[in-house]
């Protein structure tokens, strides 16, 4: 199993970011997919979880600024991040699972900052 994020980066508050998340080496449409964020020196925060277009869930931290989606023909998991906060700065690592996430990624940088 191989995930690898990329999109990170440096971002005004209220700017957007898009990460992506390419997933290998396993029967990636048939696993919930799961984005989980790291602020520094903090704990480990749940973001959002996709399985099929209709199943998809969100923390309330980022409810109607972020949407996740997947494309199974790439294999390919996307967190669009809209009117990002300074709150929001963290390394976003991509998982797979849902109630247990047993691959992670090596995760991605986002700074909002101004």
């Amino acid at each position: 199993v191989q995930l690898v994020e990329s999109g990170g980066g440096l971002v005004q508050p209220g700017g957007s970011l898009r990460l992506s998340c390419a997933a290998s080496e396993f029967a990636f449409s048939a696993w919930t997919m799961t984005w989980v964020r790291q602020p520094p020196g903090k704990g480990l925060e749940w973001v959002s979880s996709i399985f099929g277009q209709d199943k998809i869930n969100y923390a309330d931290s980022v409810k109607g600024r972020f949407t996740i989606s997947r494309d199974n023909a790439k294999n390919t998991v996307y967190l669009q991040m809209n009117s990002l906060k300074p709150e929001d700065t963290a390394m976003y690592y991509c998982t797979r699972g849902w109630t247990t996430l047993d691959y992670w990624g090596q995760g991605t940088q986002v700074t909002v900052s101004s």
